[in-house]
């Protein structure tokens, strides 16, 4: 638990003393002012904005046990069980079945589900999906994954910087677009990379351990991955840059593994996972 608190801590300090130096090298004193009030702003976001860029990107609103009773009934019976607070409930209006967890912490924490999800699960499939996500919420996963995805949104967001470039008498409106384009194939990479530094494969396997644990049905989790992993090939989320930054979050890689996607691959297989856990079944004995 805090081992992640002390990565996450780690991660920023470490990308802060980078862009410190940097802009120290690169411009002497001047840049090194400039790289200070860079590492302010981002630790700013990362502060305050860490735990909602996920749902912002996924453009995900809070629901409650009225609009969604049994979704309200699944997380309030688990997170009781797990001895964790209630985490607020949002719901992404997309096909492409996928659940997340955000947030600094169990008391800060927030577990999001898309509509895919809920039409394509039965109950004892969600519950496993949402015993995952509080696995990831109790072991602070989600603050360590939110520091790298907010990291990886404001690296990604420099794309921008293409429409502030001098284009001269051009009235070409694709040159922007070009240019924020390649400007992404250079920032893409790093901001990948500044991901799979912060975010470990195994912490799935952990979270389904967890989650097995949580609800003693481990085939239950593996059913429900199975389908997701057939959702996600015929539903796919869009390639968007908010989205590559914020996918590491979600239980099972929301994009197709071609192109610069491959990058923001950081989950273990869904076929190894399922293994696991029926292996574990057949430990337990559970059918």
């Amino acid at each position: 638990m805090q081992l992640n608190t002390i990565r996450a801590a780690a991660l920023l300090a470490g990308l802060s003393a980078l862009v410190v130096a940097v802009s120290w090298a690169v411009a002497g004193a001047q840049g090194l002012q400039v790289g200070i009030v860079a590492v302010v702003a981002l630790n700013a976001v990362v502060y305050f904005f860490g735990d909602t860029m996920a749902l912002r990107a996924m453009r995900a609103r809070p629901v409650g046990e009225i609009e969604q009773p049994d979704l309200y009934r699944i997380v309030r019976e688990l997170a009781t069980r797990a001895r964790q607070p209630m985490p607020r409930l949002y719901l992404s209006p997309t096909p492409a079945p996928n659940a997340f967890a955000t947030g600094r912490g169990p008391r800060r924490a927030t577990v999001c589900c898309t509509t895919g999800l809920l039409r394509m699960l039965d109950e004892r499939e969600l519950r496993g999906v949402i015993a995952h996500e509080l696995a990831h919420v109790r072991s602070r996963d989600t603050l360590l994954c939110s520091v790298a995805g907010t990291v990886a949104v404001v690296i990604t967001s420099l794309t921008a910087l293409a429409l502030l470039l001098p284009l001269g008498d051009s009235e070409d409106e694709d040159v922007p677009s070009v240019l924020g384009a390649l400007l992404f194939l250079v920032l893409g990479p790093l901001a990948a990379g500044v991901i799979r530094v912060g975010v470990r494969r195994s912490r799935e396997y952990r979270a389904d351990h967890a989650a097995a644990e949580l609800t003693g049905d481990p085939l239950a989790l593996a059913a429900a991955l199975r389908k997701i992993e057939v959702g996600t090939r015929t539903h796919p989320l869009p390639a968007e840059r908010p989205l590559l930054a914020t996918g590491h979050l979600m239980i099972a890689h929301p994009f197709p593994q071609r192109g610069i996607n491959k990058l923001f691959a950081v989950h273990p297989p869904v076929q190894d996972r399922i293994r696991r856990l029926r292996r574990l079944a057949e430990r337990w004995g559970t059918h």
